[in-house]
């Protein structure tokens, strides 16, 4: 069967999805929790997180890429790696995806303030380098897949989502370990929650802007700049 490129529309709709999907139940195993004094715990937390990035990787990653995450959509712009005039939709997607999931758990669960929404546990310097020093490690692994995404997605998957819960399982008692603007943004407005917002929309961006000349040095330019994720 031949192969047919999405269109932008496709693409659109599954980041929204996808990260619709990630926000509703990470974020959600957060308000669980809450609710069930604890049943889920932590590392069931972390491992929601994981599971819910492979497998939505496997569900839209062959029509998107499932970036489901405007500072990877945004370093991977960067790196050349990804068409600048998808930035826009892709980020606008990931964007309503996510408040389409705080506002559902919302709904669902009035009496929940936070809503998953991330805050820092100590200072807002040491949330702010924790983020971007775990976003960066993210891309990097992002990178090291290379335009071979489509026939690595298995690969792809099991990494990408074993990274996440690995970083959320020892970093999310301290900054929340969300390395993604679009998850940390939608609970904090919906519940009203800003406190250190400023931290989640500019240290994932800065740690995957990072990755972008680090991955050049071990793998090259034109690694880099193969057909879009």
């Amino acid at each position: 069967m031949q192969n047919v490129t999405p269109t932008t529309g496709k693409k659109f709709v599954a980041e929204w999805f996808g990260t619709f999907a990630l926000v509703f139940t990470g974020t959600g195993a957060i308000v669980a929790n809450n609710v069930s004094g604890g049943a889920i715990s932590h590392a069931g937390i972390a491992l929601t997180f994981g599971l819910i990035v492979l497998c939505m990787i496997f569900t839209v990653g062959e029509v998107s890429g499932a970036h489901l995450n405007p500072a990877v959509t945004l370093a991977l712009s960067l790196s050349g790696r990804f068409e600048r005039r998808l930035v826009l939709p892709y980020c606008s997607a990931q964007v309503l995806g996510a408040f389409c999931a705080s506002l559902l758990l919302r709904v669902l669960f009035p009496e929940q303030l936070s809503l998953g929404a991330t805050q820092p546990s100590g200072s807002a310097l040491q949330s702010f380098i924790m983020e971007a020093v775990l976003t960066l490690i993210l891309m990097m692994m992002v990178f090291s897949l290379r335009p071979e995404f489509a026939e690595k997605r298995i690969i792809a998957a099991i990494a990408i989502g074993a990274l996440i819960a690995l970083e959320a399982m020892f970093a999310g008692p301290i900054c929340g370990a969300s390395m993604n603007p679009a998850r940390s943004l939608a609970p904090a407005v919906v519940s009203g929650q800003l406190r250190g917002l400023w931290i989640y929309l500019t240290a994932p961006v800065l740690g995957a802007f990072m990755a972008v000349p680090l991955a050049g040095i071990l793998w090259g330019n034109q690694d880099l700049s193969g057909q879009e994720q």
